[in-house]
Protein backbone atom coordinates (compact mmCIF):
# COMPACT_ATOMS: atom_id res chain seq x y z
CA UNK A 1 0.00 0.00 0.00
CA UNK A 2 2.76 2.44 0.95
CA UNK A 3 4.68 1.75 -2.29
CA UNK A 4 1.63 2.69 -4.34
CA UNK A 5 1.19 5.89 -2.38
CA UNK A 6 4.75 7.00 -3.11
CA UNK A 7 4.69 5.89 -6.74
CA UNK A 8 1.79 8.16 -7.70
CA UNK A 9 3.34 11.58 -6.93
CA UNK A 10 6.70 10.49 -8.32
CA UNK A 11 5.03 9.39 -11.55
CA UNK A 12 3.15 12.69 -11.81
CA UNK A 13 6.33 14.71 -11.38
CA UNK A 14 8.11 12.57 -13.95
CA UNK A 15 5.28 12.97 -16.47
CA UNK A 16 5.29 16.74 -15.94
CA UNK A 17 9.04 16.93 -16.59
CA UNK A 18 8.89 14.67 -19.63
CA UNK A 19 5.83 16.17 -21.32
CA UNK A 20 5.92 19.79 -20.21
CA UNK A 21 2.22 19.45 -19.27
CA UNK A 22 1.36 19.82 -15.58
CA UNK A 23 0.03 16.50 -14.26
CA UNK A 24 -1.67 16.06 -10.89
CA UNK A 25 -3.07 12.95 -9.25
CA UNK A 26 -4.99 14.73 -6.49
CA UNK A 27 -8.16 16.69 -7.30
CA UNK A 28 -7.97 20.47 -7.36
CA UNK A 29 -10.21 22.91 -5.50
CA UNK A 30 -13.32 23.81 -7.49
CA UNK A 31 -14.02 26.77 -5.21
CA UNK A 32 -10.56 28.17 -5.84
CA UNK A 33 -10.91 27.68 -9.60
CA UNK A 34 -14.26 29.47 -9.58
CA UNK A 35 -12.82 32.32 -7.52
CA UNK A 36 -9.98 32.75 -10.01
CA UNK A 37 -12.53 32.69 -12.84
CA UNK A 38 -14.20 35.65 -11.16
CA UNK A 39 -10.92 37.57 -10.95
CA UNK A 40 -10.37 37.01 -14.68
CA UNK A 41 -13.60 38.85 -15.50
CA UNK A 42 -11.95 42.13 -14.49
CA UNK A 43 -10.16 43.45 -17.55
CA UNK A 44 -8.71 46.64 -18.93
CA UNK A 45 -11.55 49.15 -19.27
CA UNK A 46 -13.77 47.41 -16.70
CA UNK A 47 -13.96 49.50 -13.53
CA UNK A 48 -16.46 47.51 -11.51
CA UNK A 49 -18.85 44.56 -11.83
CA UNK A 50 -22.05 43.64 -10.00
CA UNK A 51 -23.02 40.13 -8.95
CA UNK A 52 -25.24 39.95 -12.04
CA UNK A 53 -22.36 41.06 -14.31
CA UNK A 54 -20.03 38.46 -12.88
CA UNK A 55 -22.63 35.70 -13.07
CA UNK A 56 -23.24 36.48 -16.74
CA UNK A 57 -19.51 36.53 -17.58
CA UNK A 58 -18.56 33.41 -15.66
CA UNK A 59 -21.65 31.26 -16.07
CA UNK A 60 -21.82 30.80 -12.28
CA UNK A 61 -25.11 31.14 -10.44
CA UNK A 62 -25.57 34.34 -8.45
CA UNK A 63 -25.56 32.77 -4.96
CA UNK A 64 -22.20 31.17 -5.77
CA UNK A 65 -20.89 34.48 -7.11
CA UNK A 66 -22.03 36.29 -3.97
CA UNK A 67 -20.38 33.74 -1.69
CA UNK A 68 -17.09 33.70 -3.58
CA UNK A 69 -16.95 37.49 -3.91
CA UNK A 70 -17.40 37.75 -0.14
CA UNK A 71 -14.34 35.54 0.29
CA UNK A 72 -12.38 37.57 -2.25
CA UNK A 73 -13.26 40.78 -0.40
CA UNK A 74 -12.34 39.24 2.96
CA UNK A 75 -8.99 38.06 1.54
CA UNK A 76 -8.23 41.48 0.04
CA UNK A 77 -8.39 40.67 -3.67
CA UNK A 78 -11.65 42.53 -4.31
CA UNK A 79 -13.15 45.70 -2.88
CA UNK A 80 -16.87 46.45 -2.63
CA UNK A 81 -18.12 49.85 -3.81
CA UNK A 82 -21.26 50.61 -1.81
CA UNK A 83 -22.34 53.49 -4.04
CA UNK A 84 -22.29 51.38 -7.19
CA UNK A 85 -23.20 48.15 -5.37
CA UNK A 86 -20.38 46.50 -7.32
CA UNK A 87 -16.95 44.93 -6.91
CA UNK A 88 -13.59 46.13 -8.18
CA UNK A 89 -10.06 44.80 -8.02
CA UNK A 90 -7.92 45.75 -5.05
CA UNK A 91 -4.31 46.90 -5.14
CA UNK A 92 -3.24 43.29 -4.53
CA UNK A 93 -3.65 42.64 -8.26
CA UNK A 94 -1.06 45.31 -9.03
CA UNK A 95 1.44 43.62 -6.74
CA UNK A 96 0.92 40.32 -8.57
CA UNK A 97 1.38 41.99 -11.96
CA UNK A 98 4.58 43.70 -10.86
CA UNK A 99 5.88 40.44 -9.43
CA UNK A 100 5.32 38.71 -12.77
CA UNK A 101 6.91 41.58 -14.70
CA UNK A 102 10.03 41.56 -12.52
CA UNK A 103 10.63 37.88 -13.35
CA UNK A 104 10.70 38.56 -17.11
CA UNK A 105 13.86 40.65 -17.80
CA UNK A 106 13.68 39.63 -21.47
CA UNK A 107 10.78 42.06 -21.91
CA UNK A 108 13.03 45.02 -21.10
CA UNK A 109 15.47 43.79 -23.74
CA UNK A 110 12.85 43.25 -26.44
CA UNK A 111 10.94 46.51 -25.94
CA UNK A 112 13.52 48.95 -27.45
CA UNK A 113 13.74 46.82 -30.61
CA UNK A 114 9.96 46.68 -30.86
CA UNK A 115 9.69 50.45 -30.36
CA UNK A 116 12.33 51.15 -33.01
CA UNK A 117 10.47 49.08 -35.60
CA UNK A 118 7.08 50.57 -34.72
CA UNK A 119 8.44 54.09 -35.05
CA UNK A 120 10.39 53.58 -38.26
CA UNK A 121 7.62 51.70 -40.10
CA UNK A 122 4.58 53.30 -38.47
CA UNK A 123 3.10 49.95 -37.41
CA UNK A 124 1.99 48.21 -34.22
CA UNK A 125 4.38 45.71 -32.64
CA UNK A 126 3.31 43.47 -29.76
CA UNK A 127 4.60 40.60 -27.66
CA UNK A 128 2.10 38.29 -25.97
CA UNK A 129 1.74 34.97 -24.23
CA UNK A 130 -1.23 32.74 -23.41
CA UNK A 131 -3.55 32.60 -20.45
CA UNK A 132 -6.03 29.76 -20.91
CA UNK A 133 -7.80 30.41 -24.26
CA UNK A 134 -6.62 33.98 -24.70
CA UNK A 135 -3.42 35.83 -25.51
CA UNK A 136 -2.35 38.52 -23.06
CA UNK A 137 -0.24 41.43 -24.27
CA UNK A 138 2.90 41.77 -22.16
CA UNK A 139 4.44 44.53 -24.29
CA UNK A 140 2.85 46.48 -27.12
CA UNK A 141 3.93 49.62 -28.94
CA UNK A 142 1.35 51.20 -31.21
CA UNK A 143 1.60 53.88 -33.85
CA UNK A 144 -1.60 55.83 -34.47
CA UNK A 145 -2.58 57.36 -37.80
CA UNK A 146 -2.19 60.78 -36.16
CA UNK A 147 1.52 60.10 -35.77
CA UNK A 148 1.42 59.62 -32.00
CA UNK A 149 3.28 56.73 -30.42
CA UNK A 150 1.91 55.10 -27.31
CA UNK A 151 3.29 52.32 -25.20
CA UNK A 152 -0.03 50.71 -24.36
CA UNK A 153 -0.52 49.18 -20.96
CA UNK A 154 0.02 45.46 -20.87
CA UNK A 155 -2.75 43.09 -19.88
CA UNK A 156 -5.19 43.43 -22.79
CA UNK A 157 -6.58 40.13 -24.02
CA UNK A 158 -7.45 38.74 -27.43
CA UNK A 159 -8.64 35.27 -28.49
CA UNK A 160 -6.09 32.63 -29.42
CA UNK A 161 -8.18 30.93 -32.08
CA UNK A 162 -8.78 33.81 -34.50
CA UNK A 163 -5.68 36.01 -34.15
CA UNK A 164 -2.22 35.79 -35.67
CA UNK A 165 -0.65 36.07 -32.22
CA UNK A 166 -2.70 33.16 -30.92
CA UNK A 167 -2.09 30.98 -33.94
CA UNK A 168 1.64 31.69 -33.88
CA UNK A 169 1.71 30.80 -30.20
CA UNK A 170 0.06 27.47 -31.02
CA UNK A 171 2.64 26.87 -33.75
CA UNK A 172 5.47 27.44 -31.28
CA UNK A 173 4.17 25.08 -28.61
CA UNK A 174 5.45 21.53 -28.14
CA UNK A 175 3.04 19.11 -29.82
CA UNK A 176 1.64 17.56 -26.64
CA UNK A 177 1.01 20.93 -24.98
CA UNK A 178 -0.63 22.21 -28.16
CA UNK A 179 -2.93 19.18 -28.26
CA UNK A 180 -4.01 19.81 -24.67
CA UNK A 181 -4.84 23.43 -25.48
CA UNK A 182 -6.75 22.44 -28.63
CA UNK A 183 -8.84 20.01 -26.58
CA UNK A 184 -9.76 22.84 -24.19
CA UNK A 185 -10.75 24.98 -27.19
CA UNK A 186 -12.90 22.19 -28.54
CA UNK A 187 -14.66 21.81 -25.20
CA UNK A 188 -15.30 25.56 -24.98
CA UNK A 189 -16.54 26.03 -28.55
CA UNK A 190 -18.80 23.02 -28.91
CA UNK A 191 -20.59 22.98 -32.27
CA UNK A 192 -18.47 25.87 -33.59
CA UNK A 193 -15.27 23.86 -33.20
CA UNK A 194 -15.09 22.19 -36.67
CA UNK A 195 -14.82 25.56 -38.44
CA UNK A 196 -12.23 26.83 -35.96
CA UNK A 197 -10.27 23.59 -36.18
CA UNK A 198 -10.07 23.88 -39.97
CA UNK A 199 -8.83 27.47 -39.72
CA UNK A 200 -6.20 26.53 -37.15
CA UNK A 201 -4.98 23.63 -39.27
CA UNK A 202 -4.57 26.00 -42.21
CA UNK A 203 -2.70 28.48 -40.00
CA UNK A 204 -0.32 25.77 -38.75
CA UNK A 205 0.29 24.65 -42.32
CA UNK A 206 1.02 28.24 -43.32
CA UNK A 207 3.53 28.49 -40.49
CA UNK A 208 5.26 25.28 -41.58
CA UNK A 209 5.61 26.67 -45.11
CA UNK A 210 6.43 30.31 -44.42
CA UNK A 211 7.45 30.70 -40.76
CA UNK A 212 4.64 33.08 -39.82
CA UNK A 213 0.86 33.27 -39.35
CA UNK A 214 -1.32 35.89 -41.01
CA UNK A 215 -4.83 37.12 -40.21
CA UNK A 216 -7.17 40.05 -40.74
CA UNK A 217 -8.81 39.84 -37.36
CA UNK A 218 -9.95 43.48 -37.55
CA UNK A 219 -11.29 45.02 -40.81
CA UNK A 220 -8.61 46.80 -42.79
CA UNK A 221 -5.78 45.62 -40.53
CA UNK A 222 -3.32 42.87 -41.43
CA UNK A 223 -1.22 41.05 -38.87
CA UNK A 224 1.77 38.73 -39.19
CA UNK A 225 3.08 36.83 -36.17
CA UNK A 226 5.74 34.30 -35.21
CA UNK A 227 6.50 32.37 -32.01
CA UNK A 228 9.62 33.14 -30.04
CA UNK A 229 11.12 31.23 -27.11
CA UNK A 230 12.61 33.29 -24.29
CA UNK A 231 15.79 32.37 -22.37
CA UNK A 232 13.58 31.40 -19.42
CA UNK A 233 11.77 28.86 -21.60
CA UNK A 234 8.49 30.78 -21.90
CA UNK A 235 6.79 30.71 -25.28
CA UNK A 236 5.76 34.12 -26.61
CA UNK A 237 4.32 35.27 -29.91
CA UNK A 238 5.38 38.54 -31.51
CA UNK A 239 3.47 40.32 -34.25
CA UNK A 240 3.37 43.32 -36.54
CA UNK A 241 -0.05 44.74 -37.38
CA UNK A 242 -0.58 47.37 -40.05
CA UNK A 243 -3.15 49.14 -42.19
CA UNK A 244 -3.92 47.37 -45.48
CA UNK A 245 -3.65 49.93 -48.24
CA UNK A 246 -5.95 48.16 -50.72
CA UNK A 247 -7.14 44.62 -51.54
CA UNK A 248 -4.58 44.50 -54.37
CA UNK A 249 -1.72 45.23 -51.97
CA UNK A 250 -2.63 42.63 -49.33
CA UNK A 251 -0.22 39.88 -50.45
CA UNK A 252 2.60 42.32 -51.16
CA UNK A 253 2.26 43.93 -47.74
CA UNK A 254 2.00 40.56 -46.00
CA UNK A 255 5.28 39.40 -47.55
CA UNK A 256 7.02 42.70 -46.77
CA UNK A 257 5.97 42.77 -43.12
CA UNK A 258 6.69 39.07 -42.70
CA UNK A 259 10.27 39.80 -43.75
CA UNK A 260 10.47 42.63 -41.20
CA UNK A 261 9.06 40.29 -38.57
CA UNK A 262 11.69 37.67 -39.34
CA UNK A 263 14.44 40.26 -38.83
CA UNK A 264 12.84 41.43 -35.58
CA UNK A 265 12.65 37.89 -34.20
CA UNK A 266 16.31 37.37 -35.13
CA UNK A 267 17.34 40.65 -33.47
CA UNK A 268 15.37 39.94 -30.28
CA UNK A 269 16.87 36.46 -29.96
CA UNK A 270 20.35 37.87 -30.51
CA UNK A 271 19.80 40.57 -27.87
CA UNK A 272 18.50 37.97 -25.42
CA UNK A 273 21.53 35.77 -26.01
CA UNK A 274 23.90 38.70 -25.47
CA UNK A 275 22.29 40.32 -22.45
CA UNK A 276 20.56 37.43 -20.69
CA UNK A 277 22.13 34.27 -22.00
CA UNK A 278 20.69 30.88 -22.74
Amino acid sequence: MSSKQTAGPSSSRRQTRQTGVFVRTTPGSQSLERGLRILRTFRHGVDSLTNADIAERTGLVRPTVSRLCRSLVDSGFLEFDRQQNAYRLSVASLSLALSFRSTEPELDVALPLMRELAQSRKVNVSLATADQLEMVYVETVRFSRQGVFRHQAAGSRIPIAVTSLGRAYLAGMPALQRQCLLEKMQSAQGKDWPKTQEQLQQALQQFELSGFCYTQWQPGMGSVASPIQSPSGRTYAIHISYHIESPDSEIRQMDAYAALLSHLVHDVKAAWAEKIGD
